[in-house]
């Protein structure tokens, strides 16, 4: 069935505090996205975010994000006050994150609400902590040790800690109850509100569509409490680490720095962590985007302690054994498969055997000096087509600095020799829409004809990513009658 969507991070949702949250104008957006239309709405992954700010580098894979947590709603069950609300400085700019203010402000405010909640003799939330003590105990536990010692990564804790020695495990559980359960607390309160706004978008005919990076970052719960899963040595230090070779974007690669899995252990226990990892995102939203997923038939390994990424190797992965554990205990499971990159054959292999549909980028297409799978009737059903990415400029952005001979490739290949380049993101818009792909999703950013003002992320740079938001009133009826018709126009309804 052709459907189409948007793709925009809670963090980029408007709101009164500083970053998108699970608050009205998350339900406003899903009632502007019903009324245009659509059926899908992409977002990025919702773990709590830590140095540079990077969604792709969480505190842990099974957690939420505190900072979407809604405000206003602890408002009305009585525990925060507007006034405690407002006396916090969010910043003054409604289209930027200001993640330092965010971060010191929006722990506060909830630590207000939990001293109000009364939240240890609540029978929902003894019974939440239950269900979830298998990944929430040690998140719970990670998160206080680490405001224990100043945020630092479990690396560089006391030795006892780190390896997770009984005596110690039981010094700082003691030692740190309280702070423990505040971080419990937070992870109720994130999945209660949450499951609210995912069910009214289900029932306003929306999917949602998550996204998970394919690694974990070592500064985690889920590094420290299951060092087995990882290239470690037995000082739990990296032997190696993740990231990308040398290409045309960057001449020395690209070091992530995320602790490898150790596939070996991985197979002798059945993939039971990674099925554990997939089941829970299915309860979380309808359809996963697995980043980086050329990872699972290759990854690139680096030895831990270099400074560039320019002498990793290729190491096997698991291929197609990982997802046929995955089929066998959780059935077909909607996956998107982010194939983007240089892909060997045997990558295309894999995607083939998985039968997951992979990616298709307009912004990538539009090489004059050869031919490109990007470029729409290269495409089959089995795919999901976007006018870009949150990694990719906006499509105003990218055509602005585009060489000539890629924009009149371009410009021939719609036929179009007339729009005006302030109009241009409406041409790309319905070259994705008219195209075969089963399924379309354009950035809001594209939508709204938005510039590099927009981008969300630059990536192997730190700094300013991920702190655009949209403007409360972006959405003009007139914008949202437009897409409501190409949608109805292209067979996407």
């Amino acid at each position: 069935m052709r459907k189409s969507g948007m793709l925009l991070p809670i963090a980029s949702l408007p709101s009164k505090y500083g970053i998108g949250s699970f608050s009205k104008e998350a339900y406003d957006f899903v009632d502007m996205l019903k009324d245009a239309g659509q059926s899908l709405w992409q977002i990025l992954p919702l773990g709590p975010t830590g140095y540079g700010d990077s969604p792709y580098q969480s505190f842990s894979t099974f957690a939420g994000n505190p900072y979407f947590i809604d405000l206003d709603e602890l408002v009305k069950e009585g525990l925060l006050s507007e006034e405690e609300c407002n006396s916090y400085n969010w910043g003054d700019n409604n289209e930027y994150v200001d993640y330092e203010k965010v971060y010191l402000s929006r722990f506060k405010i909830l630590n207000r609400a939990y001293k109000q909640s009364e939240i240890k003799e609540d029978r929902r939330f003894n019974a939440y902590c239950d269900k979830n003590r298998w990944w929430l105990d040690d998140y719970a536990l990670y998160m206080a040790i680490k405001d224990y010692f100043d945020g630092n990564s479990w690396i560089e804790w006391d030795n006892d800690i780190k390896l997770r020695e009984e005596d110690a495990m039981c010094k700082y559980k003691e030692k740190l109850c309280d702070e423990v359960i505040f971080y419990k607390y937070l992870q109720y309160l994130f999945s209660n509100q949450w499951n609210r706004l995912k069910s009214y978008a289900n029932r306003n005919g929306i999917s949602i569509v998550g996204d998970i990076p394919i690694y974990v970052s070592m500064d985690s719960a889920d590094t420290w409490s299951n060092p087995a899963l990882f290239q470690l040595d037995r000082n739990c230090n990296p032997i190696s680490v993740a990231g990308c070779p040398p290409d045309s974007f960057s001449k020395t690669g690209q070091l992530w720095g995320n602790p490898l899995y150790y596939w070996n252990y991985h197979r002798d226990t059945d993939y039971e962590w990674w099925i554990k990892r997939i089941e829970y995102s299915f309860k979380l939203y309808d359809t996963v985007r697995i980043d980086h997923f050329r990872g699972f038939d290759e990854y690139y390994s680096i030895p831990f302690g270099d400074l560039t990424a320019e002498n990793g190797t290729w190491e096997k992965g698991p291929g197609i054994e990982l997802f046929r554990y995955i089929n066998k205990k959780l059935g077909n499971v909607n996956i998107i498969a982010e194939d983007l990159g240089f892909l060997t054959e045997s990558v295309k292999q894999l995607l083939d055997d998985t039968g997951y549909p992979g990616m298709k980028i307009l912004q990538f297409a539009f090489d004059s000096r050869e031919e490109s799978d990007y470029l729409p009737h290269n495409y089959n059903r089995n795919c999901v087509v976007y006018t870009g990415t949150h990694d990719n400029s906006t499509v105003c952005g990218w055509y602005r600095d585009l060489n000539k001979n890629d924009k009149n490739m371009s410009i021939s290949y719609m036929n179009n020799k007339y729009t005006k380049n302030n109009a241009i993101h409406w041409d790309f818009i319905c070259l994705g829409m008219r195209s075969i792909s089963d399924t379309c999703i354009i950035p809001v950013q594209d939508y709204l004809g938005l510039g590099d003002e927009a981008r969300i992320n630059i990536p192997s740079t730190l700094g300013n990513n991920w702190t655009w938001r949209m403007n409360k009133n972006s959405f003009s009826k007139k914008v949202v009658k437009k897409i409501y018709m190409l949608t109805k126009i292209y067979g996407r309804m």
